[in-house]
């Protein structure tokens, strides 16, 4: 079997019949998200979320290796998130970890290979060849 070589790994998940009063709590969001990156070995940049009115919650923790986000619709207990990771980081860490955290009955994910490095090659005008791209305070160690 060929393996196809991407710069990254996005999984799209939507979690169905969760904890309605853990989507409404931003605080418990955000700190589960953020959490959820570190589960999966990436490294924390920043984490920026939103509580609306009444409720829900909307935010996004950008790691070094790429993204995760979530939006929460407590009034069905409903939440969608995506997990962007690149390099030797696995995003199926965070979707189990936040699953578990959301308390949800059952979810539905698909993952999309992001960067085919073939095509990168293939449609590249400069001759540096693939990077691995790593935090500034990791590569200056």
């Amino acid at each position: 079997m060929h393996k196809v070589e991407t710069l990254g790994r996005h999984i799209l998940v939507e979690y169905y019949n969760c904890d309605p009063e853990v989507l409404k709590d931003p605080e418990l969001i955000e700190q589960s998200m953020n959490q959820a990156a570190l589960e999966a070995k990436a490294t924390i940049v920043d984490s920026v979320f939103h509580h609306f009115n009444p409720w829900g919650v909307s935010g996004a923790v950008i790691v070094a290796e790429s993204h995760l986000t979530i939006h929460t619709w407590p009034e069905y207990g409903f939440a969608s998130a995506d997990f962007f990771t690149c390099g030797e980081i696995d995003p199926w860490k965070s979707f189990e970890y936040l699953e578990t955290i959301l308390k949800s009955e059952f979810s539905e994910s698909i993952e999309i290979p992001r960067g085919l490095t073939s095509k990168i090659q293939k449609h590249s005008k400069n001759d540096l060849g693939l990077i691995t791209h790593k935090p500034i305070e990791a590569a200056a160690m």
